[in-house]
């Protein structure tokens, strides 16, 4: 768990950001965010003493959901920590890289290998760096349109891709979109597959967006983000990155590594 709370804002990281917003044209106002700053993010520990077990959300079971994976926004703690994760693949920006990686920021990244096949050693990059690599499917369906067969194809099979690309498989999966129904969960199951987190927030380079009726964050939430690059939005991966951290560090929150919770 890291703390984020701005440092010096002249630091040797803030300048070479600053760099990198130059040559990606981005506005003076956004390299100014706080959060571009050098953070003296450090370890805070592997995490919760002790880890409560997660449970399926209420509305977000299936039919006969007994023993198949729970299906959650939030994970149940009393630190007040929020988990960053990122979908797909898509956008695979070096920046994005070196900033996570110099700031210590933990996060989980969710894989399609549609998507990832392009640069493999990019994401072997990034788990050099502490980071989870987990499950999104093959090629990135709408899974409630396929039958039992083709839905257990599309999440083994990227099981078997991660396994051999990166040499661990998967323990966690995120469905495309957030959609799943009973055979999602049966063939996730028999893939190896123990929690299917969703997300109770979502973050952009220029905005946020809410689950609840609140607007709010709330210990433990899940925040979701997608490899996306400023062709696909209104900013890029760090852009993103500095949006994330500014609203944590405003409410006070710390920034956790979701498998340190489960």
């Amino acid at each position: 768990m890291v703390q984020a709370v701005p440092a010096d804002p002249r630091g040797p990281l803030d300048g070479d950001l600053r760099g990198a917003g130059d040559r990606r044209g981005l506005s003076p106002g956004a390299r100014r965010v706080p959060a571009a700053g050098a953070w003296p993010y450090g370890a805070g520990g592997p995490g919760p003493a002790e880890r409560t077990r997660v449970k399926t959300r209420k509305g977000f079971e299936v039919a006969d959901h007994e023993g198949l994976p729970p299906v959650f926004t939030t994970v149940p703690t009393g630190d007040k920590v929020v988990f960053l994760t990122i979908d797909d693949g898509a956008e695979k920006d070096p920046a994005f890289l070196r900033m996570t990686s110099e700031l210590k920021i933990p996060y989980t990244a969710f894989l399609s290998d549609y998507l990832v096949k392009e640069d493999y050693g990019y994401f072997r990059r990034m788990q050099a760096t502490g980071v989870v690599l987990n499950n999104h499917t093959l090629h990135h369906r709408y899974l409630p349109g396929l039958s039992y067969a083709g839905q257990k194809r599309e999440i083994c099979g990227m099981q078997d891709v991660i396994a051999k690309r990166y040499g661990k498989r998967p323990v966690l999966f995120r469905p495309p979109f957030g959609n799943y129904n009973e055979d999602t969960l049966r063939a996730a199951k028999s893939c190896g597959i123990e929690a299917v987190p969703l997300w109770n927030e979502e973050v952009f380079a220029d905005r946020w967006e809410y689950r609840e009726w609140d607007r709010d964050l709330h210990p433990g939430d899940i925040v979701l983000s997608h490899f996306r690059g400023r062709e696909d939005g209104k900013g890029t991966m760090p852009d993103m990155v500095r949006r994330f951290l500014e609203l944590v560090t405003e409410k006070g929150y710390a920034v956790a590594r979701l498998e340190d919770y489960l």
